[in-house]
């Protein structure tokens, strides 16, 4: 299984960017996907993340700003980032949760490689 991030770049605060992330493989089915992000210096946060139900949860600080979005048919899932400010600079990584694969049908936890955000100010 892969994950491939796409959309990252650099925008002025107050503007907006939509990242996504589109699994392939052999997959059967995908329990949720989402986003974490890393800035220089410190831990990586939980983003947002959604399941294949449609049922979303969202870091704090990206509450009422970010929108996040998935397509289980097409395994992708978006993240709609309006109002960035600078602290949502940082480099954003794909995560797919419960991912089951043929022929084994077993279920594991994968990553994306991360795409960069940056907002200037």
């Amino acid at each position: 299984v892969q994950l491939q991030a796409s959309g990252g770049g650099l925008v002025q605060a107050g503007g907006s960017l939509r990242i996504s992330c589109t699994a392939s493989g052999t997959i059967v089915s995908i329990n949720s996907m989402g986003w974490y992000r890393q800035a220089p210096g410190k831990q990586r946060e939980l983003v947002a993340r959604i399941s294949n139900g449609g049922s979303a949860d969202y870091g704090d600080s990206v509450k009422g700003r970010f929108t996040i979005s998935m397509d289980n048919a097409k395994n992708t899932v978006a993240l709609q980032m309006n109002s960035l400010e600078p602290e949502d600079t940082g480099v954003y990584y794909c995560k797919g949760w419960n991912i089951q694969t043929r022929p084994l049908f077993t279920g594991r936890d994968f990553w994306g490689q991360g795409t960069q955000v940056t907002v200037s100010s």
